[in-house]
């Protein structure tokens, strides 16, 4: 029996170098996840990264219902509440985070903002169709 050779991809293809203040709105911030073509090397089913702007009073436009990822934010700059059931979560200096398993969220940017999210695994199905 002979075996089939696996398919080889050169190194330039297993590289991405970006910068995420540029890369980041393509996707709504999201640099890396499940919506990546295949081939990128930012695709992946395991996690999801975004590189989060936002201006003050930038609000998520409904509540996460039936989540079934874990996540954690954290801030880079400015004033950004995540509001949790039953709880209400300020991230006030650089570098303050949350992480939440399994529960709905929404939130909201008291000031501007800059977050970094990681969330997993990378699930389709909870985004929010964009309007018009």
């Amino acid at each position: 029996m002979t075996a089939t050779p696996a398919t080889v991809r050169s190194v330039e293809d297993q590289i991405y170098l970006g910068n995420a203040a540029v890369d980041a709105p393509a996707d709504r911030g999201w640099l890396l996840g499940h919506f990546k073509p295949a081939t990128d090397p930012r695709h992946s089913e395991d996690v999801e990264i975004k590189w989060g702007i936002y201006a003050p009073g930038d609000r998520r436009a409904q509540w996460v219902t039936d989540e079934k990822r874990t996540a954690v934010l954290i801030l880079i700059s400015g004033r950004f509440r995540v509001d949790l059931p039953g709880r209400s979560v300020l991230l006030a200096r650089p570098g303050d985070y949350v992480v939440f398993r399994g529960i709905g969220h929404s939130w909201l940017a008291e000031e501007e903002s800059v977050v970094i999210s990681v969330r997993w695994p990378s699930i389709p199905g909870y985004a929010i169709p964009e309007p018009g």
